[in-house]
């Protein structure tokens, strides 16, 4: 999927302390929202994803945010309240799992499709 500019500038994030959602709202006038869990799910490092093959949801690992920072202009750091915190996520990858009906009209890609025979699904340790 190719973005324009505008749809991968974001105008604000917001993720409150003790909250359960992480909202954004782009330049392009659409906006976000991502529950923690999903975030943590689709968390882009290579410890989660591995280093080659489709990007999938990896199962387990606090939920809870501890911080967000920017990463240059193109992404934002997260880290989690358990020490992880390697991950990237860049503002492509945000929108690309954008769950909201007019992101994915066939609903969010929640969870990981099921494993190919002979694989298993990704859990996070």
């Amino acid at each position: 999927m190719r973005f324009e500019t505008r749809e991968l500038t974001p105008t604000m994030v917001r993720a409150p302390r003790g909250g359960t959602t992480m909202e954004i709202d782009w330049a392009d006038g659409h906006t976000s929202l991502y529950p923690l869990d999903y975030l943590r799910g689709w968390c882009p490092c290579a410890g989660c994803q591995g280093h080659g093959g489709e990007p999938h949801f990896v199962t387990g690992g606090s939920a809870d945010l501890a911080d967000i920072a920017e990463s240059g202009n193109y992404a934002l750091h997260l880290k989690w309240v358990d020490g992880h915190e390697t991950g990237i996520y860049t503002f492509e990858h945000l929108r690309t799992i954008c769950g909201c009906p007019s992101c994915q009209p066939n609903g969010p890609p929640r969870e990981a499709p099921p494993a190919p025979a002979g694989r298993a699904a990704s859990t996070r340790r």
